[in-house]
């Protein structure tokens, strides 16, 4: 069965519509411009004028391809072609009037006539395009009646493509009703037909007031963090939900392959800050070049770690972690990307030093970001002799083999919950940075004893710790979310705590920094 809106009007009937406007149009331009003097209007042969009239419209339409277009789609450049196909026809039939006139001394088709006829023409042509657009227009807001009403952030060239396509795909249940902007010109006036409202809390309010509005869309390239936090709270007072849209050039890029893609609100987009970012050219003579080893690489943090590492273009990346899927999935994304660099995905527990000091051996790491951690409070609470194995000695075991196998630098993510612990978590994590200090400054007496001109220069050894990072494994907020998508109650630590985010790519860039920056036996906040 055809779906109702998916039926197109057969190009031969569009065809024929036209012709029969045309020659409409040429015999309603006789008529008034002989004031309907029927005698007149016998002078003229209007049989054949009619036929010459049909001939080269025809012609023309096949020429121009004016009836190829699906009606209810009808564009400006369907308009374009239209008005070209009758300025086209009017010199034609000029060019034949005077022609005749040399030969009978009667002027088949007088100028006054033709111009008529263009504006008949016209007329008749667009008329009936613009009203099969009407009723198909009217129809589909007659069947929104059950549709989510929303409006539109932006009044811009991409907010307005979206709601063209949003209104033109029938499976959609989103029915566009309103624009809101920050634009002061662009306030009470209208786009396409709605009404565009100011983004300050009365116009908001007056907006899903007056056209019922329980959604808010976003184009995701116009909105500052700031303004987004604003509106997010306004709309949860009044009770409209706020989703974002991708950006229409994501569209041209190909990142959209199933039409358009709604997303929630992240927690993450509603930091009071703009995303902070660091260039640092150190960070490319560090890292350009050189065999790098990420361990816990499957997790948010190491997978990160992993992405921006790609763009230093190091001579390879080593991605160690036990869980095997997640290793896939970041194999996977890798090879997508279609780097050049070779990405090796190698299976294998820290704790398991044969297994490590096969890894040294083979791909000799230059740098080692030491990700691997277990990182849920509650969860080490509950197992606190797999906690100090996984977070103690598998740093351990992690720092002797860098040293005996010469690298570089050994980079290691800490938490903020290491100092003056109160978990096992915490107290594991404090006493590996414990353990990495301590190495550090042995291993640093050590080449002292030695000479710099007899003994290698010593592994640099760096902690790195921050908070709460948005949306990492382990952390506060994926949790907090999923409460609040609940309905609630939100389970806190205690009623004053205060925390400080930032985000997983954030967090990992300062991972990065401080490995460039760190001298060796120091602890980076």
């Amino acid at each position: 069965m055809v779906h109702r809106s998916s039926w197109i009007t057969p190009s031969w009937l569009i065809l024929l519509l036209d012709l029969g406007c045309s020659v409409i149009a040429i015999n309603l331009a006789f008529l008034l411009r002989l004031n309907f003097d029927l005698d007149a209007v016998e002078h003229y042969p209007l049989g054949i004028i009619s036929l010459i009239v049909l001939g080269v419209t025809l012609v023309l339409s096949l020429l121009l391809r004016t009836y190829r277009g699906i009606v209810r789609h009808t564009s400006l450049s369907d308009i374009a072609n239209i008005a070209l196909l009758n300025v086209v026809s009017c010199c034609i039939f000029l060019s034949i009037g005077y022609t005749h006139l040399m030969d009978t001394m009667l002027i088949l088709f007088p100028a006054s006539v033709v111009l008529t006829n263009f504006f008949i023409s016209s007329f008749l042509l667009l008329s009936y395009r613009l009203l099969v657009k009407w009723i198909f227009k009217h129809f589909n807001n007659f069947r929104a009646v059950n549709k989510t009403r929303a409006a539109i952030y932006h009044t811009g060239h991409s907010s307005l493509m979206l709601s063209k396509a949003i209104a033109d795909n029938p499976g959609s249940d989103i029915h566009i009703v309103a624009f809101l902007t920050d634009t002061t010109a662009h306030v009470g006036k209208s786009i396409d037909g709605l009404k565009v409202y100011a983004s300050r809390k009365g116009q908001l309010f007056k907006m899903v007031k007056q056209s019922d509005v329980s959604l808010l869309l976003i184009p995701d390239d116009h909105i500052e963090g700031s303004h987004l936090n604003e509106l997010v709270e306004a709309c949860i007072a009044l009770n409209v939900k706020v989703q974002k849209i991708i950006s229409v050039n994501q569209w041209i890029d190909g990142a959209a392959n199933n039409g358009i893609q709604l997303k929630d609100i992240n927690i993450e987009d509603l930091l009071e800050r703009s995303v902070i970012s660091i260039k640092n050219k150190q960070l490319s003579l560090e890292l350009h070049g050189k065999s790098i080893l990420v361990t816990g690489a499957a997790g948010s943090i190491g997978s990160e770690i992993v992405r921006q590492l790609i763009k230093y273009e190091p001579s390879v990346i080593v991605l160690c972690d036990k869980a095997e899927s997640p290793l896939h999935e970041l194999e996977l994304e890798m090879t997508e990307k279609g780097t050049s660099i070779p990405i090796i995905p190698y299976i294998g527990d820290v704790c398991d030093k044969t297994r490590m000091q096969q890894l040294f051996e083979v791909y000799a790491p230059a740098i080692v970001y030491h990700a691997a951690a277990y990182k849920h409070v509650p969860m080490m609470e509950k197992n606190p002799s797999i906690a100090v194995m996984n977070n103690v000695l598998g740093t351990k075991i992690m720092s002797e083999l860098s040293a005996e196998f010469s690298v570089e630098k050994f980079v290691m993510v800490s938490t903020d919950k290491a100092v003056n612990p109160t978990n096992v978590m915490g107290a594991s994590k404090r006493i590996a940075e414990i353990f990495t200090q301590s190495f550090s400054n042995h291993i640093n007496e050590q080449y002292k004893k030695t000479g710099p001109v007899f003994g290698e220069p010593p592994t640099r050894f760096i902690t790195t710790r921050f908070g709460n990072v948005l949306g990492s494994n382990g952390s506060v907020l994926p949790r907090f979310k999923k409460q609040l998508e609940k309905g609630g109650p939100l389970t806190v630590t205690h009623p004053e705590i205060t925390r400080y985010f930032m985000t997983i790519p954030e967090a990992c860039q300062l991972v990065l920094e401080a490995g460039a920056m760190g001298q060796g036996g120091n602890i980076c906040v």
